[in-house]
C-alpha cells in the first residue's frame, strides 16, 4: 500500500465486529419480513375481512413504500448520519410492526405495511453503507460482506420457515410482533457500539426535485409490474404506470446531470463496475423471486406440504447460500477478481435452475429439488457476496448511503419484475396446457385433478426456463462489465471522474 494511501486511510474502528452483529440482525429482520408475511396472508385476510381484490395490497403497500423511498433513504443516511438513520429506521420499523400485529381492519393493516416499507427504506441502505465505511481492509471486508451476503440471500427462505411456524402454531399476528425484539436489540446494540468514521457525511443540501422524481418514478415502476401480475400487461393502468415511470425516471436523470448536489450522483451509477453489479444483481433477483413463488406453490399445492414442511424444504438453499457466501466467496474474494466469482456463481445457480425445468407432478424431492436448491444456493451465495462489497467499494464515503440504496433498489425492482413477469409466463403456459387437454380436464375426478396439477407444473417449468436464461445473462454482464482486479491488489478501480475518483485511492488500496 502506498504511503499516501496509508496516511489518508481512516483507522479501523475497534468495535466494527460488534457492530456487524447488530447490522446483520437488522438486515435479517428486513429480509425476513419480505417473505414471512406471505405465509401469514391467508389467515390475516380472513381475520380482518380483506377482500380478494385488496389482498395484494398487503404486499404491494410495503413494496411501493420501500422501493420508492430507497434512494431518498440512502441520501438521508449520508446527510443525517448512517448510525442515526439506522437506529431511527429500526425503531420506526418496530412501531410499524406493532401496528400491523394489532391491526383491527384493512386500513390499519395497509397503513402499517406502508410505514414498514418507509422505515425499511431508511434502514436498509444505512445498514449496507455502515459496512462500507467501517470495513476498509480487504480481508476483513470480505468476511463482513460474506456474512451480510449470506443473510441477504438466505433470509427470505428463513422467513418461510419462521412464518410457517408462527402461523401454524401461534397466530398470524406474531409474524409482525416477531420484528419487535429484533429491532430493539439491534437498535440498542447499534447505539452503543457503532462509531461512524469522521468526515463521511454528505453536508450538501437535499435535492428536492430529485427526491420527488425518483420516488414517483420508482413507485410507478414497481406498481406497474405489480399490477401487470394481477390485471395483465395490456391493462390500461399498467401501461400508464410504465409510461409514467419512463417519463419520471428520464426527467430524474436529466435533473441529476444538472443540479449542483444531486440525490444520485451519476458517477455512482455510471462507473462500469458498480453499474455491472446493479444490473447483474437485479437480473439475478428476478429469477430468484420467481423461484421462491413457484417452489412454494409447487410444494404446498402439488405435493401437499404444510407451511412448516414447505419452509424446511428450503433449508438446502439456505445452507448453500451460507456456504457459498462465507466459505467460497469470502475466502476467494481477496485472491481473485470479483467477476470470476460472480460470473461462475450465476452460472452454477443457473445450472440448479436448469435442473428444476424437469419438474413433474411426481418429482422426487431428494433426487431433484434438493440438489437443485444446493446448486442455486452455492451459486447465489458465491456471487452475492462480492456483488454486495463491490457495489460500495471505492465510492466516495459521502455517497456510500445512496450507492447502498442502489443495491437495494436493483433488488426491489428485480423482485417486482420477477414476480410479475415469471408469474405471467407461468400462467400463460398453464392456460395453454389446459386448452390442449380440455377434454381430460373437464372429465373431473382424479384424472381431471391430475391434469390440473400437470398444467400448473408445466407453467412453472416454462417460467423457470426463462429464469435460466436470465441467470446466464447475469453471468455474461458480470464477466464483461466488471473489470476491477481483486481487492487489495494495489491498483485502484477505473472509475468516473471528479470527487469520486479523487477519493478512490485511499479507499481501494490496502
Amino acid at each position: 500500500m502506498s504511503k499516501t494511501a496509508a496516511s489518508l486511510a481512516p483507522a479501523a474502528d475497534p468495535s466494527r465486529w460488534k457492530a456487524l452483529v447488530f447490522i446483520a440482525l437488522a438486515q435479517l429482520m428486513v429480509v425476513l419480513d419480505a417473505t414471512i408475511v406471505n405465509i401469514a396472508l391467508p389467515s390475516a385476510q380472513t381475520d380482518l375481512g380483506i377482500s380478494d381484490g385488496n389482498r395484494q395490497w398487503v404486499i404491494t403497500a410495503y413494496a411501493l413504500a420501500f422501493g420508492g423511498l430507497l434512494l431518498f433513504g440512502g441520501r438521508i443516511a449520508d446527510k443525517w448520519g448512517r448510525k442515526n438513520a439506522f437506529v431511527v429506521g429500526l425503531i420506526g420499523f418496530a412501531l410499524a410492526s406493532a401496528l400491523g400485529g394489532a391491526a383491527n381492519g384493512e386500513a390499519m393493516m395497509l397503513g402499517a405495511r406502508a410505514l414498514q416499507g418507509a422505515f425499511g427504506a431508511l434502514l436498509a441502505p444505512a445498514a449496507l453503507s455502515l459496512l462500507a465505511v467501517m470495513f476498509t481492509d480487504a480481508k476483513e471486508r470480505a468476511k463482513a460482506f460474506g456474512i451480510y451476503g449470506a443473510i441477504a440471500g438466505g433470509g427470505g427462505a428463513v422467513g418461510l420457515i419462521l412464518g410457517g411456524f408462527l402461523t401454524e402454531y401461534l397466530n398470524w399476528r406474531w409474524t409482525f410482533f416477531v420484528n419487535i425484539p429484533f429491532a430493539i436489540v439491534a437498535a440498542a446494540g447499534a447505539w452503543m457500539v457503532i462509531r461512524e468514521p469522521a468526515g463521511s457525511r454528505n453536508r450538501a443540501p437535499l435535492d428536492i426535485p430529485g427526491v420527488v422524481l425518483s420516488t414517483a418514478g420508482l413507485v410507478a415502476l414497481v406498481y406497474g409490474f405489480t399490477r401487470a401480475e394481477s390485471a395483465g400487461w395490456s391493462d390500461v393502468l399498467t401501461i400508464v404506470m410504465f409510461a409514467a415511470s419512463a417519463l419520471l425516471l428520464s426527467a430524474f436523470v436529466l435533473v441529476e446531470a444538472k443540479v449542483k448536489s444531486p440525490l444520485l450522483p451519476l458517477r455512482v451509477l455510471l462507473e462500469r463496475n458498480r453499474g455491472g453489479v446493479y444490473l447483474s444483481l437485479g437480473l439475478a433477483v428476478i429469477s430468484m423471486f420467481g423461484l421462491f413463488l413457484f417452489l412454494t406453490y409447487y410444494l404446498q399445492v402439488v405435493k401437499g406440504f404444510s407451511p412448516v414442511k414447505t419452509g424446511f424444504a428450503f433449508l438446502p438453499m439456505i445452507a448453500g447460500m451460507i456456504t457459498g457466501s462465507t466459505q467460497i466467496g469470502a475466502r476467494l474474494m481477496t485472491r481473485v477478481p470479483p467477476r470470476l466469482l460472480m460470473g461462475p456463481g450465476f452460472l452454477v445457480a443457473g445450472l440448479g435452475m436448469l435442473m428444476l425445468t424437469q419438474l413433474e407432478v411426481g418429482s422426487s424431492y431428494p433426487a431433484l429439488i434438493l440438489p437443485a436448491q444446493l446448486l442455486l444456493g452455492l451459486g447465489m451465495g458465491t456471487a452475492f457476496m462480492p456483488a454486495m462489497s463491490l457495489a460500495t467499494h471505492g465510492v466516495n464515503p459521502a455517497d456510500a448511503g445512496v450507492a447502498s440504496a442502489m443495491v437495494n433498489t436493483s433488488q426491489q425492482v428485480g423482485g417486482a419484475i420477477g414476480t410479475a413477469l415469471l408469474n405471467t409466463i407461468a400462467a400463460s403456459a398453464t392456460t395453454a396446457y389446459l386448452t390442449d387437454h380440455a377434454a381430460e380436464a373437464a372429465a373431473g375426478g382424479p384424472a381431471g385433478q391430475l391434469i390440473q396439477a400437470q398444467a400448473m407444473v408445466e407453467g412453472y417449468a416454462s417460467a423457470i426456463w426463462w429464469a435460466v436464461g436470465i441467470l446466464v445473462a447475469s453471468s455474461v454482464i458480470a464477466l464483461t462489465l466488471i473489470n476491477t482486479g481483486r481487492p487489495g491488489a494495489g491498483a485502484p478501480v477505473a472509475s468516473g471522474s471528479g470527487e469520486d475518483a479523487e477519493l478512490k485511492v485511499p479507499v481501494i488500496a490496502h
